[in-house]
């Protein structure tokens, strides 16, 4: 059964001594506003960890499978849904019968968690359709301007035979001293119906955010922490409320002024419960102390 009720979600996280999502354009260091100096982290990044969350709950197998993972050839996972139907595929182009087409996509949404939940445009060679999934979430940006801090480092050993004079290899590594995060979410139940997204991946969704950091650390990373996941829960599927009008209902800011914070205390989260509108209820997943 699909959703019945519209979503949006307030989702604050932390990183102490890390790098929580480098640019590769700009030598891995962490993403920034240029123009007022605040920290990014992109949607891909945070749904990566979802879905590598999934797979470690649910193991890879339908209908928890994970259509974007590394070393995969999508035309190949295309394929599988074209056998399942024992349809032969025509280049880049779906059957010209709408029925066939139809079942084509709908078996790459009841098979792959992460199409029904985020969307999928699989108009490759082996033609699946496009799916505008119900899950989607914003750029995260800190809550301060953040300070990128570039370290030397050296490992104790060289790559070619021609470098062994050196006898170690110099490299660079990036880091914030602290930043919080916030990130906002939402869910659209038009699309859930449409990729058949239900109340138990809802439910998975929301539980791979609470624990998105626990299975993934690096050293790069340094230590990444869930603070608070905040979800607007309205009682029709169109939605009761601007969303906008709900995230302003949660206001994070310095405990001081003209300080440097370096720990979450450092901030106050404030929930203002009677602005909530009449028909929408604020459901506090989690919450750090």
């Amino acid at each position: 059964m699909s959703l019945s009720n519209r979503y949006e979600f307030v989702f604050l996280f932390d990183v102490t001594d890390g790098n929580p999502n480098g640019d590769p354009d700009v030598g891995n260091a962490p993403r920034i506003d240029p123009e007022t100096g605040h920290g990014l982290v992109t949607d891909v990044c945070l749904k990566r960890k979802v879905r590598d969350y999934v797979t470690l709950l649910k193991g890879d197998e339908p209908p928890y499978s994970i259509y974007v993972k590394q070393k995969e050839v999508l035309n190949q996972l295309n394929e599988l849904a074209y056998k399942a139907f024992d349809i032969k595929p025509e280049k880049k182009k779906l059957p010209k019968n709408v029925d066939e087409a139809k079942r084509l996509t709908q078996w790459m949404c009841q098979n792959f968690y992460d199409i029904r939940t985020f969307g999928q445009v699989m108009t490759t060679e082996v033609n699946c359709g496009e799916v505008y999934g119900p899950v989607q979430m914003k750029f995260s940006r800190s809550i301060d301007p953040i300070t990128d801090i570039e370290h030397t480092i050296t490992r104790m050993a060289v790559t070619n035979e021609k470098d062994m004079e050196k006898g170690q290899t110099m490299g660079r590594k990036h880091t914030i001293p602290y930043a919080l995060y916030r990130c906002h979410g939402y869910v659209v139940a038009s699309n859930a119906e449409k990729s058949g997204f239900d109340e138990s991946d809802l439910e998975l969704f929301f539980t791979a955010l609470e624990n998105l950091f626990e299975h993934d650390r690096s050293a790069t990373r340094g230590e990444m922490s869930v603070c608070g996941l905040y979800v607007f829960k309205h009682s029709s599927p169109l939605g009761n409320a601007p969303a906008k009008k709900l995230f302003n209902t949660i206001q994070v800011k310095p405990v001081a002024q003209d300080t440097f914070p370096r720990q979450f205390n450092d901030y106050q989260v404030t929930v203002d419960q009677s602005a909530v509108p009449e028909g929408v209820e604020l459901i506090i997943r989690y919450e750090e102390a």
